[in-house]
């Protein structure tokens, strides 16, 4: 054997002898760094704290719920802190304090809790504005058995005459800002602004009483926007939204109900849930209902509130019409998740496209702001008086013919 080849026979020998262990420490130490955690951000709401970790790609986690004291760890496989990472800042919501350290082949983040929570996790998709994100959801109150959400309790209105409840969601919110205009406008806040001036105007309408589903800059999921206009009863839900699109020059508001492919989608998942279903806002149960039954019980309630969703949103849309541009003349029907209560008429207003240079700078404007608002609530009002339900204070006002223009200044409101 030439010594040429004596020498390369060697080394590959000894590679040969190399444990296996040492090749799989040696390929983890290379992925250690394939994932950075950015950023973390926190978003506390009424009803729980949103934590966002910003990462440079996919990565597996877990996450542990601890006690004594009230912690939850959370483990990042082959993750490390990137390069000028900032922390949250301490005492947002239920997070006392945000602890992180690497930990073997994984990054440790220890959330110190000030009280029990639920917590859930999952990865985010990347998005136009965002990279991967690892979202924990910390959330007030126990589980369920079987980790089931609790249904929501719905307190009965009394028999006599009552005020009409409108459930107004801005749409967005903590770390989902929306659209954002050219300028930097974010639509979360413009729509939070018109929403808080839509609630004033109909709290002071006699007979109207509006539920926020956020008060202030934080997240709720879909979902649990409807859970809370149905929590509070609500007679109907407006949800404002401002839109956006690649073609800055496309101007106008539109209107929005539930088309009829979701309202057959939500119906499905009514059914096939209603063991853990809250009962319909009007009283009746569906989980002690055989198939039919129930389908046909469903199907009656989700008919009488597509009906009124859209009648109640032709009224909005005339109203919007007299305050600016409509870039759509006739309700438009969509599968947007928060319209789809099977008993709570409910539609979406999109005010204005934020991609407009021109829009994005009247959305900012607070007297626009009120201006598009009081279309809003004209348009509510308007459908009310047309359609009253019986038992409501509107109902009595309604048959007393009270004076348009009398309601018009009880119904007054700032900026308008």
């Amino acid at each position: 054997m030439r010594p040429c080849s004596y020498r390369v026979a060697v080394l590959l020998t000894l590679v040969a002898l190399i444990p296996v262990a040492t090749l799989a420490r040696g390929h983890a130490a290379v992925t250690k760094a394939a994932v950075s955690v950015r950023a973390v951000r926190l978003w506390a709401g009424p009803d729980g704290t949103r934590v966002v970790l910003d990462l440079s790609g996919r990565a597996s986690h877990s996450l542990q719920l601890l006690k004594n004291p009230d912690r939850v760890v959370l483990d990042i496989d082959g993750a490390a802190l990137g390069g000028g990472v900032h922390g949250a800042k301490a005492g947002s919501g239920a997070v006392k304090q945000v602890r992180m350290a690497r930990r073997g082949g994984e990054l440790r983040i220890v959330l110190d809790l000030d009280r029990p929570v639920r917590a859930k996790s999952f990865l985010a998709a990347p998005n136009d504005r965002y990279g991967y994100r690892l979202v924990v959801d910390l959330s007030d109150g126990v589980a369920t058995a079987g980790g089931a959400e609790m249904p929501v309790k719905v307190v009965h209105a009394r028999p006599d005459a009552r005020d009409l409840i409108i459930a107004v969601d801005a749409g967005h919110g903590g770390e989902d800002p929306g659209a954002i205009g050219k300028g930097g406008t974010r639509e979360k806040d413009v729509v939070l602004a018109i929403a808080k001036e839509l609630a004033q105007r109909i709290d002071a309408e006699p007979g109207m009483k509006a539920v926020l589903t956020r008060s202030g800059d934080y997240f709720v999921t879909l979902r649990d926007r409807m859970r809370r206009a149905r929590a509070d009863q609500a007679d109907l839900f407006v949800s404002i939204h401002a839109d956006s699109i690649r073609d800055r020059r496309v101007d106008g508001s539109s209107v929005y109900i539930l088309s009829p492919r979701g309202a057959s989608d939500e119906a499905s998942r009514w059914l096939a849930e209603r063991e853990n279903a809250s009962d319909l806002i009007g009283g009746v149960s569906l989980d002690d209902k055989d198939d039919v039954l129930a389908s046909v019980l469903l199907d009656l309630s989700q008919s009488a509130s597509l009906s009124a969703s859209e009648v109640a949103a032709q009224h909005v849309l005339r109203q919007l019409n007299q305050v600016g541009e409509i870039r759509k003349h006739q309700v438009q029907q969509a599968r947007f998740v928060v319209l789809k209560s099977p008993d709570i008429p409910s539609m979406l207003v999109e005010t204005a496209y934020i991609s407009n240079p021109g829009e994005e700078q009247r959305l900012r404007a607070q007297a626009h702001q009120a201006r598009l608002a009081a279309a809003i609530h004209h348009g509510v009002r308007d459908y009310f008086y047309a359609n009253p339900p019986a038992g409501t204070r509107i109902a009595q006002l309604a048959t007393a013919a009270v004076p348009r223009a009398v309601m018009a200044t009880a119904a007054g409101g700032s900026g308008g």
